[in-house]
């Protein structure tokens, strides 16, 4: 059971990395925490769905507001996880991941510089 912080105000604490997975989906912890920010007033600068997250939910076959839906059931990323498997086939988690990968990679440089999680 994993919870990170979703209070992104402080400027100090941020969404999980865009290239951190649960259960082999690329994004869905950062936009797990990114919804729940968004849900909770706390998104700070953020935006709740950004461009990406409409990506990774087209791929998936999802909408956010199917996303927000689950926020009232789901608290953890296990949840979060057995929510998604069970509307996301593996083809569909691929393409999303390669999508990322392969045509968001600048994207997702970006945000791990401006974030902190890697030195410039």
């Amino acid at each position: 059971m994993h919870t990170m912080a979703t209070d992104f105000r402080s400027g100090r604490d941020f969404p999980r990395r865009a290239r951190e997975e649960i259960g082999g989906f690329l994004w869905l912890a950062r936009v797990f925490d990114k919804a729940r920010a968004a849900q909770d007033g706390a998104i700070h600068d953020y935006v709740y769905p950004c461009p990406i997250d409409r990506g990774v939910f087209d791929r998936w076959g999802i909408t956010s507001r199917m996303f927000d839906a689950a926020l009232d059931s789901c608290d953890t990323d296990d949840e979060i996880l057995a929510w998604v498997r069970a509307r996301v086939s593996d083809a569909r988690r691929d393409d999303a991941n390669r999508w990322l990968l392969e045509d968001r990679s600048a994207n997702l440089d970006r945000l791990d510089v401006e974030e902190g999680f890697v030195a410039v």
